[in-house]
């Protein structure tokens, strides 16, 4: 019944060698929507930045501007070019990319490959937090150029906050919409954008032509090491570095829009950005003698080189680009969790697939941590140039750990060395120097980025270690040598039923074995005794609309490990799915029918109830572990807690479900075997005169005459008398035990255990001593 495990598997390696999601004018549309935005706005702030940190428009000459421009083109080529499209995108995980998909192809080449993948992670996904955050105060607080918008907005920064705010809820309430659909409304704006930007640069090249002599890598160099050039010497790498923070993100999405639709769309977005850029340049050496110009405060070349008509329509158009560039990161953030869950680094959340492309997901927890966090952001630093302070720190850390992975897989996986070794010899000191130089920023708002990532880092760290933890107790037991046992007790008339199917969840895929945890459940823990049992593993495929499920019956017909395959789309209701399976069962003879002796229906159900059991591990207090790794795990079972229950994933919020608590550890410290002491000779004599009242009490009592009154009472005429008589029996032995223990065992004569009462002259005394 079914289909087998390895045709699955099979039939998934042929989805997965086929690229993926295909190449198509609509995709490249919408990779142009929801990848590019954050390196697609880096023109607006990249040459400003390295401009004011140089002295200002005056100090730009021909060579400092040609050599910054060098550094820009090709720390842009070198890594997004080269590092990431040639190279990185080359790495992906059945079309999945980003640093946890890189993990996953070459964690076998070395445990330690876990570190630089967790800390990468952690920091792409705060510096996804912080980015919103940035870009869209940034481009509110851009409005204050144009007339119109600044006798709006004025001076007043909680109307910038309080705007900020409002696009942020209005971008991430818009995620559960889906990539798919937020990229087909924005792509039409990027690809404006990008026009615009290549358009406006190519019409101010002309100014002058020299700018074009940047493409020549040694004039960056030269520039960089010149201190007569560049006073902020190897700082300005910090401020360079700007033109590719949205590098990652072309990795990281390539789930969701195809790599196919990245390579077609990549050289359009690169020839527009190095356009802009060399226009900027060219503008700045037609302009650096301009003393008007010069005295402006916050000059930025990219709205200044535009004519006055048009930087209205530029601001505008900025500040639209500038909000979808928080679109990258969000959904790369998705795509980030989704491999850190598959990776057991993270909980196991509820994902959503809006559109019938599996690339296309939507996290709600994911997206409302994000949503909140970004809030918090904006509602600290207040102002964007206090949040570009540790804007792009965390990402340096994550190119870093992004090289080594690859160096990894370079040479272990694909097994060319030659190549492998100048590869991270040279990617590593290019990203060393940004990493250092953008430690600059750390007093004036980096340690915030540093701060969210530890926490990420601390989540996954728990989740691992508490993971490894419970494997390492983990036992699978063949179901085989207990099914006489579940048998005798499904047949025990002494134990009433739990329930006609009783289904226990489980992670394990194997065909015939069970966590010992089930078993001890259902025998040990409180036997529960059913008509029908149920082990139920949930797999989820690649296609959109799997609906398939394998079975094995153990050779009974009381006893089913079901494997439930359903497709990324569908909706996980195994209620329902297993009532169908039941029904299946009783209409193939494989199960007795289980009817039902009352029912609300007139036709009666051959499928009884369910009722499911999940089971909760928990350390016990003997527990042989360490301090540290207990906390781990109640630490891990605490954010368990906050992402949800499977009952919810799996859509039992209405039906039976029993919660049930087994030991997590089979190991326990040993302890002090207890030793038996007799009680003392006197206390045995007590408890046989005890017991010898005793028995003259029973036997006066069955020769008493019992007599009914009309209304029923049982009447005893010599009640009162046997009362006294037991009474007076039970109170000499223990007037006697009372004072053998006073005196032998207690402390004797020198212990007083009577109350103290005090008389009304001892009161009197006690006053007048106190007096």
């Amino acid at each position: 019944m079914g289909v087998s495990l390895s045709a699955e598997k099979t039939a998934s390696k042929k989805r997965s060698s086929k690229g993926g999601i295909p190449l198509s004018a609509a995709m490249i549309l919408v990779t142009l929507g929801v990848v590019y935005g954050d390196i697609g706005t880096s023109p607006m702030y990249t040459l400003k930045a390295i401009m004011s940190g140089n002295g200002g428009l005056t100090t730009m000459s021909q060579d400092v501007v040609i050599g910054a421009l060098s550094l820009i083109i090709w720390t842009m080529t070198l890594i997004t070019t080269v590092k990431y499209v040639l190279v990185a995108m080359k790495a992906d995980n059945h079309n999945e990319g980003g640093i946890f998909a890189l993990y996953s192809l070459v964690k076998r080449c070395g445990r330690w490959l876990i570190i630089p993948a967790m800390v990468g992670g952690a920091a792409l996904l705060a510096d996804g937090i912080l980015t919103p955050a940035v870009t869209v105060t940034t481009a509110i607080e851009g409005l204050r150029t144009i007339d119109f918008f600044h006798a709006i907005i004025g001076d007043n920064q909680g109307i910038v906050v309080l705007i900020t705010i409002t696009i942020l809820c209005v971008l991430f309430a818009m995620q559960r919409a889906g990539t798919s659909t937020i990229g087909k409304a924005f792509g039409p704006v990027m690809t404006v954008w990008f026009l615009y930007l290549g358009i406006t640069g190519l019409i101010n090249v002309g100014a002058d032509l020299n700018v074009f002599r940047a493409l020549n890598p040694l004039r960056g160099i030269t520039f960089l090491f010149d201190g007569n050039l560049n006073r902020a010497g190897l700082m300005v790498l910090g401020n360079v570095f700007l033109c590719t923070t949205g590098a990652e993100a072309l990795y990281s999405d390539m789930g969701h829009v195809g790599k196919s639709n990245i390579y077609a769309s990549w050289p359009f977005v690169k020839a527009c950005l190095i356009l802009n850029y060399l226009g900027q340049g060219a503008w700045i050496l037609a302009n650096n003698g301009n003393a008007t110009l010069a005295a402006m405060p916050e000059l930025n070349p990219f709205f200044q080189m535009l004519p006055e008509g048009v930087r209205v329509f530029a601001v505008v158009l900025s500040t639209f680009a500038a909000i979808i560039a928080s679109q990258a990161l969000i959904t790369g953030s998705y795509s980030i969790i989704s491999e850190a869950i598959r990776l057991n680094l993270m909980p196991h959340m509820r994902i959503a697939y809006p559109s019938e492309t599996k690339g296309q997901i939507y996290i709600p927890l994911v997206n409302n941590i994000m949503w909140v966090s970004c809030i918090g952001v904006v509602l600290f630093f207040q102002t964007s140039s206090h949040m570009e302070a540790a804007y792009g720190l965390a990402i340096t850390v994550t190119m870093l750990m992004t090289t080594l992975l690859l160096f990894t897989y370079l040479s272990r996986i694909r097994k060319k060395p030659v190549v492998a070794v100048p590869f991270i010899v040279f990617f590593v000191a290019i990203e060393a120097a940004f990493f250092f130089s953008s430690l600059t920023k750390f007093m004036h708002g980096g340690y915030v980025t540093v701060i969210l990532a530890a926490l990420i880092f601390a989540v996954m760290y728990v989740w691992r270690r508490g993971t490894a933890i419970e494997r390492t107790q983990s036992v699978y037991l063949p179901v085989g040598e207990y099914i006489g046992q579940l048998a005798e007790l499904r047949a025990d008339d002494e134990i009433p039923y739990l329930a006609d199917n009783l289904v226990f969840l489980t992670n394990d895929s194997s065909p015939d074995h069970l966590d010992r945890d089930i078993l001890y459940s259902i025998l040990d823990k409180r036997p529960k005794r059913a008509r029908a049992y149920f082990f139920l593993n949930i797999q989820v495929t690649d296609e959109p609309n799997t609906h398939e499920f394998t079975i094995n019956t153990f050779g009974t017909d009381f006893l089913f490990k079901v494997q439930i395959r359903l497709g990324f789309r569908v909706n996980q209701r195994v209620n329902e799915y297993l009532y169908q399976i039941v029904e299946k069962l009783v209409e193939d003879n494989m199960i007795a029918p289980q009817h039902h002796k009352y029912s609300i229906y007139k036709k009666k159900s051959s499928v009884g109830d369910f009722r499911f059991c999940l089971i909760r591990k928990v350390p016990s207090s003997s527990a042989d572990i360490s301090t540290v790794d207990r906390n781990v795990i109640m630490a891990k079972y605490i954010i368990r807690r906050f992402c949800g229950s499977p009952s919810h994933w799996y859509g039992l919020e209405n039906s039976s479900v029993l919660f049930e608590y087994v030991p997590l550890f089979a190991r326990t410290k040993r302890q002090h075997v207890l030793k038996y002491v007799e009680l003392p000779d006197a206390v045995k004599r007590a408890n046989k005169a005890l017991e010898k009242a005793n028995d003259e009490y029973l036997s006066q009592q069955s020769g008493s005459e019992a007599v009914l009154e009309e209304g029923g009472k049982l009447i005893n005429s010599d009640e009162d008398e046997d009362v006294d008589l037991f009474d007076a029996a039970v109170r000499k032995a223990h007037d006697d035990e009372a004072r053998y223990v006073e005196d032998s065992i207690i402390g004797g004569d020198t212990a007083v255990f009577h109350p103290i009462v005090l008389d009304d002259e001892d009161d009197d005394d006690e006053e007048d001593s106190d007096n």
